[in-house]
């Protein structure tokens, strides 16, 4: 009898790693609770390895020993699985390249509202060179002092913004600042309605009126917890379907990390037929929320992706700034026209 509980348990121990290591096999990386454990892989890894240590121990009990061999390979593989899954994505670099004089700069940062102040947004968008700056949960009188200061640093910008209703919540607006030299953009009016937008927190979607430029995105999904799992979904396949034709330059609070977005892409795209910047660049496994974990330890769920008509020159999640305010960590991505 004993034997026959230990099989069982071995196979609902290895049962549960696989699906938490590989959701998407079996479709279940957008539902709860698995995407809420899968968000942080680095802790899953940690985790599993914690269960190495116990299986170990557990060996040393002679009528268990088969039992803990079994739970020892699960953890074994699992953690290595996990691991592999995070240093593939990007472990994170130091710097971005030397921009070209075709090259364009995103930084995309949540900004938690008041809790990040507009002189600090500016210096790190002047220190990064931005061309683009998204910022979800920034109303747009911040986003205005954000472009005066940016501009009495020899920097010019103009700021658009998305806002659902008139209550002045910060999580229910999102600016973007673009500079002029990308051309004359305005958002546009389905985006700024809500007719055509994410569920509960605003996205914007700027468009150039000279012709010129890319499409550029600056979305917001709403955090899958779970009364919000459905408005969850819907969110991601609004920003992917942003994808779906044309120059397109996607950025903002995904609240999901590449796991999520298992599905979405079309061509070879993560979300449509944009392609996820940071994972390309050695960034892919950084965590950017919440800061009160290591980076390395959070959960990569900000992003920049663009249609393969750019190029992935560099990215950079800045982890200087945790003591800012946000909860969220920046994240710079330096593109090139491809070809």
């Amino acid at each position: 009898m004993l034997r026959v509980f230990g099989i069982v348990c071995a196979l609902l121990c290895a049962a549960a790693a696989a699906v938490v290591t590989w959701p998407a096999l079996f479709h279940l990386e957008r539902t709860l609770p698995v995407a809420q454990i899968v968000s942080f892989r680095a802790l899953v890894a940690v985790g599993f390895a914690v269960l190495v240590v116990v299986a170990l121990l557990l060996m040393l009990i002679r009528p268990i020993r088969r039992f803990a061999a079994a739970l020892l390979v699960v953890a074994l593989l699992a953690a290595a699985a996990n691991a592999a899954i995070v240093a593939t994505r990007g472990l994170g670099t130091d710097a971005l390249p030397a921009r070209t004089a075709s090259s364009i700069r995103i930084m995309e940062w949540n900004t938690a509202g008041q809790a990040t102040s507009a002189q600090t947004i500016a210096q790190t968008a002047v220190a990064m060179d931005a061309d683009i700056v998204t910022l979800p949960e920034t109303t747009i009188a911040t986003g205005e002092d954000v472009a005066l200061a940016m501009r009495t640093m020899g920097h010019r910008m103009w700021a658009y913004h998305t806002q659902y209703g008139e209550h002045g919540w910060d999580a229910s607006s999102t600016t973007i600042l673009i500079s002029p030299k990308l051309g004359n953009y305005s958002v546009i009016e389905s985006s700024a309605d809500g007719s055509d937008n994410t569920s509960t927190v605003p996205s914007a979607v700027a468009m150039p009126t000279d012709g010129k430029g890319p499409t550029i995105v600056a979305a917001h999904a709403v955090a899958p917890r779970e009364v919000a799992m459905a408005d969850w979904r819907h969110d991601l396949q609004w920003i992917a379907d942003q994808c779906a034709s044309g120059s397109v330059i996607l950025s903002g609070d995904f609240n999901a990390t590449l796991d999520h977005m298992s599905g979405y892409g079309v061509d070879g795209g993560t979300m449509g037929r944009c392609r996820d910047a940071a994972s390309q660049s050695g960034n892919g496994g950084v965590g950017t929320w919440p800061t009160r974990l290591p980076a390395l330890a959070g959960a990569p769920i900000d992003h920049v992706m663009a249609t393969p008509d750019w190029k992935v020159q560099g990215s950079l999640v800045l982890r200087s700034l945790d003591g800012s305010g946000s909860d969220h960590r920046p994240l710079v991505v330096q593109l090139e026209p491809a070809g």
